[in-house]
């Protein structure tokens, strides 16, 4: 590879290649590689730290059972979890099936017209709903009100994102309050203290004052409960964990947005429709996408990039093996049980806040809610301490007929059993009477054999990391390695509550130090923040703690951020979200930040400058030489430097962001280090800053005076998907570390070269080198002979391949990045496919093919067209599906041909549908 490159060793090559202000000799202090082994047993003494009581503890976090089935093959399953998010649709057909399904149980069961999938938690799904609704109403009142009763993660994460944006919270009780002044309202239902209310009354009073409802509640008891749809609602969210994801300790878990047909412009997250294909086939795709974040930019109204796939794609496959009588079988025996174990508590001489509930209620318990507490921790029980005269028990799926007996024996200090009755504490008014589900998906597949082949037949439409390299600039698809994955499952992380006493969480705090002084380590950073759960909440995150820190200084004035066209996407959309005026800056012909324009930019803005953001590697794949002189200008003139870390991958061992000129990057620990991308999500984007930001992080720092509040749900958001990371970190050490940046920045060099005689090379650094990703320019191409980038993407999947990344962030370009764990042998294989497409493009510019009629404008190409009866092209069948001699030894057939985009958006369908039913 160097031979080809042109140099002799890596060293003379990297030397090259990273500016040498920044290039840094020093190594990394991780320590030694670990065997898979040796980590895996080093983990395990951390695990067994962490203390796995019996969790009645609720707000939003549940015990459940995850089937074997679904566990076994989904969750650990490589062809789920290594998948990307479903841009290119024809090798996505089964994550988008599952996704769908997901859509349909929020939408149904909530009782709205549409639902997303998914978002990233309750708390921040809270927040967008809180922003959709500004946007959305026709109130002028800047007036959010907030039932009382919310979960207090919910109405914290409410603050924080409320206040950059100018939005007043108001908190108290929906059925008292009085002031018609708010353009929207959030409800629960049920209610924090499990308290189910009618809430008809507000509604028709909010709608009076052109105020959007927003009902917060729970999948599960919706089963029972008459739905916020049929009372009025406007938008609803909730978490979906309870349905088959474990707790782990905060995340990461689904959360869903369900709203009003007129909204589903409006709403963020993403959204999966019905099309058809080039054939006339059913398929599916992302509807809308424009709606995405990075595309909008500066427009954006919402910065989600990752949602949380995976666990929606567990969520849909729980209620399609229990279908809607199972889950009503479920919701049924919670009530029951909870109804059963609060009348024996009430008996027994103890009073009830609550008479109306569903699985959640309070007790007052005066002087013996120490006492009480006490006994329960001596029985590894965890209940909930509302304050110092209350106590509350949430039951679950879990929970059975000897844990309410033990829970009657806390609280009345004397075994006793449960009057076992079959009623329960739903109020007749509120008891749901209209049916869901009953499309046939949900009532097919309720055995474990006919679930099993389900399972598989979707995943066998995919193209996933398990069957091929996935070359997607930007994104970082690298090995998941099976032992980094195996923690996760493990009960002493993954059945841990995120509210459990300090005491049980020992083995999780070690854990998250320790991966906390790693980072920081490798980033040249003070201090690190994990609660970030995406990489676009570590940019908020992030934004949120410069702005504080002006804000602090007495700097208020401090709003412009500065933004080359070369940064990431979703950059412009988190600096809207925090109170912040972009202003974009250019950049030159070679894709490097314009100094000029930025002097200039900076001298105009010089009073009101709060920061800039690059990504470092640019976007453009260049490691850009002039990075110190430009964190210079934005100090000299009183601003900070945010880098997105998204590009850290080129990094690790060799520059340290935080010693360059950095004041806080976000990490992608789901890029850089190893979580998978599970069709889209989970993530986790935690942020590094510099000592003077250090007290403006988000999340529990005991050591710090923190400035800031939540921007998730739980203090360190997704945390049972953290061990990946650990495991990854430690199994490198500091050599693997710095070998694995080494091989990534060579591989994609060696396929730039490889394809250089073929394709343009849109941007080079100054020695002829990229970074660690390349954009080939198919725009030349296009104005030959009409093949443009969408062709060459779809025609890729005939050579079993996923695309690249396709016209960003330049249009008419494919971004490729290799990452370091591809094999010489699968780059080649790639680089042959890519220089075969080329030749194919040639024979249509001789004339050899029609420009309208050739195996790029017909790709991809399924079975069932080449081995129809009926075959009018000029091209042959072999041509079509087997171009390169490997692809007859592992064929992978797409499942549609190309579907139609526009299609799918004009006739916007988001829910499960029969073929007949589309007809």
């Amino acid at each position: 590879m160097l031979d080809l490159i042109g140099y002799k060793s890596v060293e003379e090559f990297l030397e090259q290649v990273i500016p040498k202000s920044i290039y840094r000799s020093k190594k990394l202090k991780i320590g030694k590689q670990m065997s898979e082994s040796n980590a895996l047993e080093a983990l395990r003494k951390i695990a067994n730290k962490n203390k796995v009581f019996k969790s009645y503890i609720g707000q939003g976090h549940y015990n459940t059972y995850t089937p074997s089935v679904i566990k076994r093959n989904v969750f650990e399953n490589p062809g789920w979890y290594t998948s990307y998010t479903p841009y290119q649709s024809e090798i996505s057909q089964g994550r988008l099936e599952a996704l769908i399904n997901f859509q349909t149980i929020v939408s149904e069961i909530t009782g709205m017209d549409i639902a997303n999938a998914s978002l990233l938690d309750e708390a921040s799904a809270a927040a967008e709903a809180m922003t959709l609704a500004k946007r959305s109403s026709k109130s002028t009142s800047n007036t959010f009100f907030v039932d009382e009763n919310t979960f207090h993660n919910t109405i914290n994460v409410l603050k924080t994102r409320a206040k950059p944006l100018g939005i007043k919270l108001k908190l108290g009780d929906p059925l008292k309050y009085s002031n018609k002044d708010y353009f929207g309202i959030l409800l629960s239902y049920p209610g924090s203290d499990g308290s189910i209310s009618d809430f008809s009354k507000i509604i028709k009073a909010s709608h009076d004052i052109n105020a959007l409802v927003v009902f917060a509640t729970d999948l599960l008891s919706l089963t029972l409960l008459k739905s916020p749809g049929s009372f009025g609602a406007d938008i609803v969210i909730g978490s979906s964990q309870r349905l088959g994801v474990p707790m782990g300790f905060g995340g990461p878990h689904a959360a869903f947005m369900s709203t009003r047909e007129k909204y589903k412009r409006s709403m963020p997250g993403r959204l999966v429709g019905v099309s058809v294909d080039s054939n006339g086939n059913l398929g599916y795709r992302l509807a809308l996408q424009t709606r995405e974040q990075h595309i909008r930019r500066g427009k954006a109204t919402s910065n989600i990039c990752t949602a949380q796939s995976l666990l929606a794609i567990m969520v849909s496959f729980y209620a399609v093996y229990h279908g809607p009588e199972g889950l009503k079988k479920i919701a049924k025996d919670i009530s029951i049980k909870a109804c059963n174990l609060a009348n024996s508590i009430a008996e027994n001489g103890f009073k009830l806040k609550t008479n109306n509930f569903f699985d959640t209620f309070v007790i007052e318990t005066g002087k013996k809610t120490k006492e009480i507490y006490s006994r329960a921790i001596e029985r590894n029980i965890n209940i909930r301490i509302v304050n110092s005269e209350h106590l509350g028990i949430s039951l679950d799926e879990a929970t059975t007929d000897k844990d309410i007996d033990i829970l009657l024996e806390i609280f009345t200090g004397r075994k006793k059993e449960c009057k076992k009755q079959s009623t329960n504490k739903i109020p007749k008014m509120l008891i749901r009477k209209d049916k869901f589900l009953e499309q046939p998906v949900f009532s097919s597949y309720q055995t474990e054999t006919e679930l099993l082949r389900y399972i598989k037949k979707l995943s066998d439409k995919d193209i996933a990391l398990d069957r091929a390299m996935i070359p997607l600039g930007s994104c970082t698809m690298k090995l998941n390695s099976a032992t980094e994955m195996i923690p996760v499952s493990w009960p002493e992380f993954s059945e841990i509550h995120p509210y459990a006493p300090i005491d049980q969480i020992q083995g999780y705090l070690q854990l998250i130090n320790e991966l906390e002084k790693m980072l920081k380590q490798i980033t040249g950073y003070s201090a690190v923040s994990l609660q970030p759960n995406a990489g676009s909440q570590g940019e908020y995150a992030g934004l949120l703690a410069i702005d504080n820190f002006h804000e602090r200084n007495r700097n208020q004035k401090r709003k412009i951020c500065l933004i080359p066209k070369s940064a990431h996407g979703t950059n412009p959309a988190s600096a809207m979200m925090a109170g912040l005026k972009v202003v974009p800056v250019e950049c030159d012909d070679n894709g490097n930040i314009d100094i000029r324009d930025l002097k200039i930019k900076v001298k105009e803005h010089s009073e009101e400058l709060s920061s800039l953001m690059i990504t470092y590697p640019s976007t453009h794949g260049v490691f850009e030489t002039t990075v110190k002189e430009v964190c210079e200008i934005i100090h000299q003139n009183g601003g900070l430097v945010y880098i997105d870390g998204a590009n850290l991958n080129a990094m690790v061992g060799l520059c340290y962001p935080g010693e360059f000129g950095g004041d806080v990057s976000h990490l992608n620990l789901h890029k850089t280090f190893c979580i998978p991308h599970g069709g889209g999500g989970p993530g986790v984007g935690p942020i590094g800053v510099v000592k003077k930001l250090a007290k403006y992080l988000p999340g529990k720092h005991n050591d710090l005076n923190q400035e800031l509040g939540p921007i998730s749900g739980t203090d360190w958001g997704s945390a049972s998907i953290l061990p990946i990371s650990w495991m990854y970190i430690n199994m490198m050490g500091s050599e693997g570390l710095y070998q694995a940046t080494e091989l990534a920045i060579l591989n994609a060099n060696y396929i730039a070269k490889r394809l250089s005689n073929h394709f343009q090379i849109l941007y080079k650094g100054e020695n002829g080198l990229v970074a660690h990703e390349c954009i080939i320019d198919i725009r030349p191409i296009k104005e030959e002979c009409g093949i443009d980038v969408e062709d060459v993407a779809k025609r890729l999947i005939d050579y079993g391949f996923h695309a690249p990344t396709m016209s960003w962030p330049v249009p008419g370009t494919l971004m490729i990045e290799p990452t370091e764990s591809e094999s010489k042998e699968e780059l080649d294989r790639f680089c042959d496919a890519m220089i075969n497409i080329k030749k194919e493009i040639n024979e249509i510019n001789t004339g050899k093919y029609n420009k309208e009629d050739n195996v790029l404008k017909n790709a991809p190409h399924t079975a069932l067209m080449v081995s129809s009866d009926i075959w009018e092209h000029k091209y042959s069948r072999e041509k079509a599906a087997y171009p390169l001699d490997y692809l007859k030894q592992d064929k992978y057939w797409p499942p549609v041909s190309r579907i139609d985009n526009v299609y799918g958006d004009k006739n916007l369908i988001c829910n499960c549908v029969s073929m007949e039913d589309f007809d």
